[in-house]
């Protein structure tokens, strides 16, 4: 069976790539007739004299209108030595996602420059994302040397600048062809007109470049895809079907399956039709059967004992963001898929942005918009097994879907494990299923001197009479422990907010009812702790307790507003310092509601509704 070879075509709009593209399938003899003709039938209604061969590829109507690549393209062909899938991809600034997604599972890259324009912006930014997505070998083609009167100054000097800007990056393999597409010069056969070329054609590169060591064939993986089990006159069979992601498989070997880790053999393997392989490696499709009777399903993933990959829910991944409809940012949830699971996943914090044509890093970067690169920390809700996608791009690699609309918005690779490598959420032996009542959080937000307290304690006592084991966390009582040494900074207002969520995430978790009563004056803050419970399954009621600020200013219980008016405190929340209410509440109390007592029954009675 002859060798596949991926290849992305890449460069600024006008390199000629759609073209480089047609010049291949026209030389190499892989075109059918019927898509010759058609070829030369357009060309001839555009006014042009020789066949237009960039329109094999271009095949969307607005490309051919505008006489630019938008989509990716993807054609097929194959020489006695190798088979071989093109990607075309789009040059323009505004379809990076497309250059990305095609670009994703290429073994080489194909960087297209116009020999009178030199490298530029585009042709830089395209070799930074090839680099990025780890793609082994990179050729720079240095198209359209018949405009340059085949000077072999210029190719050299293209040839120096492109290197000098290479070495800034992760390029393992680097390969320089000057060419013409148009006339097919060092295209398919070595060009007569530059005769000072002393390396081989394109198409000879092409088919010689040797892309089996990029395989990881160390870290033995095999993410389970799909699980066959049937009758049969030998006796019952169950087998595990998926795509070899690294290492090698051999009947005999002890393996380690996740996440049961259960330790067991691997009894046979066989390939397509049933044919019984003595090994498995990449990127081969198999069956495994393993010794014994064992609970493995879709998601679950196969390596060896000694060499395992990273478990964690805590991952730190840059991601290109692939939809105008929204923006990612902080305390957003979506479902990843990676490899064969699917799990949701939080966006814990945007880390920078990242400038892939200056490669600034822009820290202060609080969002992702379309086509933007950024580095991101992301908390899945069950643990993934993976490895760095510079080590293994099949492991290492995931999207993230929109729950509602179900699009993909993203496509990432994972740099490492998250701040808590490793640390994994341990189920225990009690399921929530099996505690005697259901928890929840109630959170009132709202100014200081609002009433919320007031109302949280009436909740709380309502809650423990009627035997719902309810439990008040109310933020002066916290500021008095678990948040002690904690300022009102905004920053440690932050903390503040996240500690108080994730005690009422685990009161929730054991069957509890925790009423949380927290100024908690940042949208963002509250935003997060209602992600964390999504993540987790558990119920979150958001209550803004609104009383305008005049009437708890008149109650000013503490004495605080009298303070902070005297300019004896600063930061005060309604007089120094923002309180930025909720968008959405499930409820909003306001003062002529009634007395306390009547807002907590309102807030039971909303608790109690079917959702």
């Amino acid at each position: 069976m002859s060798e596949l070879l991926r290849i992305a075509t890449a460069g600024s709009v006008d390199d000629g790539k759609s073209t480089l593209i047609g010049r291949l399938l026209f030389d190499s003899k892989a075109l059918f007739t019927d898509q010759l003709a058609a070829v030369e039938r357009t060309s001839r209604e555009r006014g042009e004299e020789q066949p237009n061969l960039a329109l094999l590829t271009d095949g969307l109507r607005a490309e051919r209108e505008q006489g630019i690549t938008i989509d990716v393209a993807h054609r097929y062909f194959a020489t006695p030595r190798r088979k071989f899938i093109i990607a075309d991809t789009p040059g323009h600034t505004q379809y990076t996602r497309n250059m990305v997604t095609g670009a994703s599972t290429a073994d080489l890259a194909l960087i297209l420059v116009d020999a009178r324009k030199g490298i530029l912006e585009q042709s830089r930014r395209h070799a930074f994302l090839a680099s990025l997505l780890e793609i082994p070998h990179l050729v720079l083609c240095v198209n359209k040397m018949d405009l340059v009167d085949w000077s072999r100054e210029r190719f050299d000097e293209l040839r120096a600048e492109f290197g000098r800007f290479a070495a800034k990056l992760d390029v393992h393999d680097l390969t320089f062809v000057p060419m013409s597409a148009l006339t097919g010069d060092n295209v398919v056969h070595r060009g007569a007109p530059m005769p000072w070329y002393e390396g081989t054609s394109l198409l000879h590169h092409l088919e010689e470049v040797h892309v089996a060591s990029d395989r990881n064939l160390i870290d033995a993986r095999f993410p389970v895809q799909y699980v066959i089990r049937r009758q049969e006159e030998t006796g019952y069979f169950r087998g595990y079907a998926g795509t070899i992601a690294g290492g090698v498989f051999k009947p005999g070997d002890e393996v380690l399956v996740l996440p049961s880790r259960t330790r067991t053999t691997i009894s046979a393997i066989s390939g397509p039709g049933g044919e019984p392989l003595a090994e498995a490696f990449p990127p081969q499709a198999v069956t495994v059967q393993l010794d014994g009777e064992l609970d493995v399903g879709r998601g679950d993933l196969i390596c060896r004992p000694r060499n395992q990959p990273h478990v964690s829910q805590e991952i730190d991944a840059m991601v290109c963001w692939l939809t105008d409809r929204t923006e990612l940012t902080p305390g957003t949830k979506y479902v990843i898929r990676h490899t064969t699971r699917s799990t949701r996943a939080l966006v814990r914090a945007v880390d920078y942005r990242l400038d892939i044509t200056t490669l600034h890093r822009d820290e202060q970067a609080e969002a992702l918009a379309l086509n933007e690169i950024g580095r991101i920390s992301l908390r899945t809700q069950e643990p993934l097994f993976f490895d760095e996608y510079r080590r293994n791009r099949a492991t290492g690699g995931f999207i993230l879907i929109d729950e509602q609309s179900g699009a993909t918005v993203a496509a990432g690779t994972i740099l490492a494990p998250g701040g808590t490598a490793d640390v994994v959420w341990q189920a225990t032996a009690v399921t929530r299923e099996d505690r005697g009542t259901r928890g929840a959080t109630i959170w009132l937000t709202g100014l200081s001197g609002s009433g919320k307290s007031t109302v949280a304690m009436e909740i709380e006592r309502l809650l423990v009479g009627a035997g719902q084991p309810a439990y008040l966390l109310d933020g002066d009582n916290l500021r008095l422990g678990i948040n002690a040494g904690l300022g009102f900074s905004a920053a440690d207002r932050a903390e503040n907010v996240r500690r108080a969520g994730e005690v009422a995430k685990l009161f929730a978790d054991a069957g509890v009812v925790a009423v949380v009563s927290l100024i908690s004056p940042y949208t963002a803050d509250r935003a997060k702790v209602r992600a964390a419970h999504e993540l987790a399954g558990l119920p979150f009621v958001e209550v803004f307790v609104d009383t305008p600020l005049p009437i708890c200013e008149s109650r000013d219980p503490k004495g605080m507003y009298a303070k902070a008016r005297a300019g004896l405190i600063t930061g005060f929340t309604g007089v120094d310092d923002p309180y930025e209410a909720p968008d959405a509440p499930e409820l909003v109390l306001h003062p002529e509601d009634g007395d306390p007592v009547t807002m907590a029954a309102m807030v039971l009675s909303h608790l109690r509704q079917p959702h």
